[in-house]
């Protein structure tokens, strides 16, 4: 093993081939130390025989004695039952699938271990499958003198070959500790105890009289050791994004004029929050450092005023913006408000998605590359190759959770034709608990628009059992004899995209059949585009009273005179997404209400999150809420955020740990260069190549 070192590939350890070798890289295992990395789930005790009298059902234990008779049984399945005995107790071993030389070696008298989860069988306790090996009379036992772990794993990848992994890996590790690139000045103090090395034989080897339930919850200082580690790495990784941006030039915005003018046109004032944070805009845009600024305002909170503004100082100075939304009905939207604006003042707004035809695309494509248009307003599309600018000094990317950090990356590099990178401003109305944001997004300065524009008021919110349909099937009826209109939100009734717009249909009939006299109409995500936006603009001109929906209508759409929304199966959908879909009521002076319809009985749980809804309107409130619930890689769409997932860390059982952690990465960046590469390496390897540019 001397030769070996913890960075060679797992095709170095003894009896790892080609096959083993994919396995492996399915986890995400390359190098013999991503092995040390990968910890165990939970622990089994094989440190002392226990008593079979002793034994309780559902307990993992090992037992020994004689086997005092083996048979087989015959019923709907075969098995060979061994009853062992051991003076305090009986228990069965049943082996559903078993040999000729297992049935000759499972003979009465013979002495035998076992190991399992204990189980209450039809007439003893019995283990079934248990791991078991067969003793001689005189020889003496030893047990193990740590806890097992039990690792995490995948299709074909056993437990056994996984302790012969870490074994070598292990003894790799007793060889030639692990470098420590963490001075003892950065380390929190209740991980300071374990250095690297040691917290990873802890955990892989935890003593006999170790707490079990601390490493289960994952709270023991030797795992929070790793962690605080693993956060760090991920932080001085975004720090380093953000810093190699810094060598970049940027495009300095010189001229307010165009936002003089549209400031004088606009029939609302700014909040002061928004004044604020276009101030905090316009400081960061006249620099030659590219701006990198997260935006996050409540739903109705007015941003996309705000991103009118950062896009007319781009305007001003002569250099083109571009604001890229999620979905087409999103992006149409804020096409025609920005053209409402914009267009008065002589300035051209063009946009790209994907339902354009080829004619029509390369149309926009070409007047986009020759600077006829000075906003250009899209989705994805907007990331393909064909599409250039031709001075681009501003991105703006609306609901920032459904894009990556690639795909920023990817239209910022749309800039470079002008040998500088844009200003990048990117928004989101579901807001960020600030420990996530810290982690999440350490390479994006923050903004917050915490405060709604004058009349608008709170939507208030009620939360009701679905067997009180009727009520409030006329309670919409009233809503709408008083003029105004109401959602009815369908949410998922099956992954079944079709099965879910089949339920919408369903009931938008039943709907038109209870209340004969409303206007009713539907809109789903299998409707042609065309067909869902002339749905959408019909509700929006108030020629449809009740508009059922499927969730497509989560994002963007803006009708002031709704001012009912019934949300059916609410128990089904996460805090944030109820809250941003209550957000599409109460964007207008009148008081606005929404009904949380659910499928009795609901857990206490589930009761306890539509009790969140009911008691705030606060945003931040209800997605601290929805993290402690669902968890960070839920709240932020991990898979498109760009952030990598945590093998060790978890953003909400660790987030005590992240002050420690941000005072750590400044420390290392200002005092320690030379350690931020190796040990983003060693966490992160090339999983983190977004980052380059």
């Amino acid at each position: 093993m001397a030769e070996l070192a913890i960075a060679d590939p797992v095709t170095s350890l003894k009896g790892v081939g080609e096959k083993l070798a994919e396995k492996l890289e399915r986890l995400g295992i390359r190098q013999i130390q991503d092995i040390l990395f990968h910890l165990p789930l939970r622990y089994q005790d094989r440190t002392r025989v226990q008593p079979i009298g002793s034994l309780r059902s559902q307990q993992e234990a090992l037992v020994e004695g004689i086997i005092q008779l083996s048979q087989i049984k015959f019923g709907r399945r075969r098995s060979l039952l061994c009853h062992i005995s051991d003076g305090t107790g009986a228990i069965v071993l049943r082996l559903f699938h078993f040999s000729k030389s297992q049935q000759q070696q499972l003979v009465r008298g013979q002495r035998i271990r076992c190991f399992g989860e204990v189980r209450s069988g039809p007439s003893a306790m019995e283990m079934v499958h248990p791991e078991y090996q067969l003793l001689q009379a005189d020889e003496p036992q030893l047990v193990e003198q740590a806890l097992t772990a039990v690792y995490p794993t995948t299709e074909g990848l056993h437990q056994l070959s996984w302790r012969k992994l870490m074994q070598q890996a292990l003894q790799l590790l007793n060889q030639q500790a692990m470098p420590d690139y963490l001075p003892d000045e950065v380390l929190d103090p209740r991980v300071a105890q374990f250095n690297l090395t040691r917290a990873l034989q802890y955990v892989h080897l935890p003593p006999a009289d170790s707490d079990v339930r601390q490493l289960v919850a994952r709270e023991h200082p030797a795992q929070k050791r790793l962690a605080f580690e693993e956060l760090l790495a991920q932080q001085l990784s975004m720090r380093q994004i953000r810093l190699r941006s810094q060598h970049h030039r940027a495009p300095a915005f010189s001229s307010d004029a165009l936002v003089h003018q549209f400031m004088q046109q606009l029939p609302f004032p700014l909040t002061s929050a928004q004044q604020r944070v276009v101030e905090e805009i316009r400081q960061d845009v006249q620099q030659t450092i590219p701006m990198q600024r997260l935006l996050q305002g409540d739903v109705g909170s007015g941003k996309t005023v705000v991103a009118a503004l950062a896009a007319l100082m781009a305007v001003s100075s002569g250099y083109q913006a571009v604001m890229m939304a999620p979905t087409e009905l999103l992006a149409e939207q804020h096409f025609r408000t920005f053209r409402n604006w914009l267009e008065p003042l002589g300035i051209q707004v063009g946009w790209c998605v994907g339902k354009q035809t080829a004619s029509q695309r390369k149309q926009v494509v070409a007047a986009f590359a020759e600077g006829k248009v000075n906003i250009a307003i899209g989705t994805h599309a907007l990331f393909q190759d064909d599409v250039s600018f031709h001075r681009l000094g501003l991105i703006i990317i609306d609901e920032q959770h459904r894009f990556g950090v690639h795909q920023r990356m990817a239209l910022r590099d749309k800039g470079k034709a002008i040998d500088m990178l844009p200003h990048q401003l990117v928004m989101t109305a579901t807001p960020i608990p600030r420990t996530l944001a810290m982690t999440a997004y350490a390479d994006l300065n923050v903004s917050v628009i915490n405060e709604l524009p004058p009349g608008r008021q709170p939507v208030s919110t009620v939360v009701v059992a679905d067997n009180r349909r009727q009520e409030v099937i006329q309670r919409i009826h009233v809503a709408c004899q008083q003029k105004r209109q109401v959602y009815w939100v369908c949410t998922l009734i099956e992954e079944s995209e079709y099965l879910q717009c089949q339920a919408a249909e369903d009931t938008a009939q039943q709907l038109q059949q209870a209340l004969p006299d409303l206007r009713v109409a539907l809109v789903h995500g299998r409707m042609k585009s065309a067909d869902k936006e002339a749905v959408m603009q019909a509700f929006k001109q108030g020629a449809v009273d009740l508009l059922v929906a499927t969730t497509v209508i989560e994002v963007g759409v803006d009708v002031p005179n709704a001012s009912l929304m019934v949300i059916e199966n609410a128990e089904r959908l996460g805090l944030a997404q109820l809250h941003q879909l209550r957000g599409r009521v109460g964007r207008g002076s009148i008081q606005s209400h929404c009904v949380l319809m659910y499928h009795p009985p609901l857990s206490e749980n589930g009761l306890a999150r539509l009790a969140c809804l009911r008691e705030s309107n606060d945003g931040f409130v209800i997605a601290q809420r929805d993290l402690e619930i669902r968890g960070p890689g839920e709240v932020l769409g991990t898979r498109q955020t760009g952030l990598p997932q945590f093998r060790v860390a978890n953003l909400l059982a660790d987030q005590e740990l992240l002050p420690a952690v941000t005072h750590a990465a400044e420390t290392l960046m200002k005092d320690y260069p030379e350690k931020v590469s190796p040990l983003i390496n060693r966490w992160f390897g090339n999983k983190l190549n977004f980052g380059q540019v």
